[in-house]
């Protein structure tokens, strides 16, 4: 292990599991969209899980850009009327472990067009990590910074749509609006519970957003959202440079949005992977990388996905989505302390 975690007994941690369950199932009301979804979410957990700043034991970095449903046609009212974008979505974040935290700390930041709105976002984590069993269990705590951007300016109503019999040529802008771009900070919460037996398997369950922060100028909630993640190594019993990594994630807003995926890579000798994955009514998924190893301790992994969409949105058709595409970096970089020298020197005189 990289850090020194206080040994805790059976009970104390079962109390632990059970608060953080309580939670998970109370706060559940709220209304908005899921947050941002990503095709590699097996090496972005992060951003899932405050619990898991600190688990790989190293200073660990990612970076991820994806591209939804390209090719979609939105069908703009009017050639001259912008139409927004579909989902793009820029997410970096940084973890490392502290041992006088007795966990990690970490740090992310992500940035979402969609239509005519933007968010930005950035989370602040702490996890306090335990030995348990023969694993680790953490228990994670994230301050969540929210700016929301909305594009009022671009709505249109009837009025503007040309050639319709009867509709006058003034503008028809919704009441409730100004017309022009309107953004806001929000502040939320949110926790998890995350253990691992590293090189084996791990387990994840987090709630995002448990105050539900709202705004009244923009009309809009944030969603308690509920994830829970799991994850599985098996190496070939006759070949072990061969290793099966099956992975499955499902999440719910306000417990009326479900959705779930499931992704099985197999890598060799961690230095190429490959895997197919499947999120439910929306798409398949293909995964492929290559892992750079520096030593033993530093190592750089590049990945790339492509969703070919599957609900109504795609098609080989014009102006349907042909598929989403992610890049996807990460590093880690194992930070080894240097021997001190000694600062004083003790002799012993013998007197003869």
């Amino acid at each position: 292990m990289a850090t020194k975690h206080r040994k805790i007994n059976y009970r104390c941690a079962r109390k632990i599991a059970s608060f953080f369950a309580m939670t998970a199932l109370f706060f559940a009301s709220a209304t908005a969209q899921n947050e941002g979804q990503y095709s590699h979410f097996m090496f972005n957990q992060l951003s899932y899980n405050p619990a898991y700043a600190g688990a790989s034991g190293a200073l660990s970095f990612t970076l991820i850009y994806n591209n939804q449903w390209m090719g979609l046609d939105l069908q703009a009212p009017a050639p001259d009327l912008a139409a927004g974008v579909t989902p793009t979505n820029y997410l970096a974040s940084v973890d490392l472990p502290v041992n006088f935290l007795h966990g990690g700390l970490g740090l992310t930041f992500n940035s979402e067009n969609i239509g005519y709105r933007s968010n930005t976002t950035i989370n602040l984590d702490y996890a306090f990590r335990i030995y348990w069993g023969r694993g680790n269990l953490a228990a994670g705590i994230e301050a969540n910074l929210y700016n929301f951007s909305f594009n009022t300016a671009d709505l249109r109503g009837p009025d503007d749509l040309p050639g319709i019999p009867g509709q006058s040529s003034g503008s028809s802008i919704d009441p409730t609006v100004n017309g022009q771009e309107a953004s806001e900070m929000m502040i939320d919460v949110s926790t998890g519970l995350y253990y691992q037996v590293p090189g084996e398997y791990y387990l994840s369950l987090s709630v995002k957003n448990l105050l539900a922060s709202h705004s009244d100028e923009l009309a809009y909630t944030n969603a308690r959202t509920v994830y829970a993640m799991a994850g599985y190594e098996y190496a070939f019993p006759y070949n072990p440079s061969f290793k099966l990594k099956p992975s499955v994630l499902a999440k719910t807003a306000d417990f009326s949005i479900f959705q779930a995926e499931a992704a099985l890579i197999l890598d060799y000798e961690s230095a190429f992977w490959g895997g197919l994955g499947y999120r439910w009514n929306d798409a398949f998924t293909f995964l492929a990388g290559i892992n750079w190893n520096f030593s033993n301790l530093n190592w750089i992994r590049i990945g790339a996905a492509y969703d070919l969409t599957t609900s109504k949105l795609g098609s080989f058709k014009a102006g349907r989505s042909f598929g989403s595409l992610e890049i996807f970096v990460n590093g880690t970089f194992r930070i080894i302390s240097p021997q001190r020298p000694p600062t004083s020197s003790r002799t012993t005189r013998f007197l003869l």
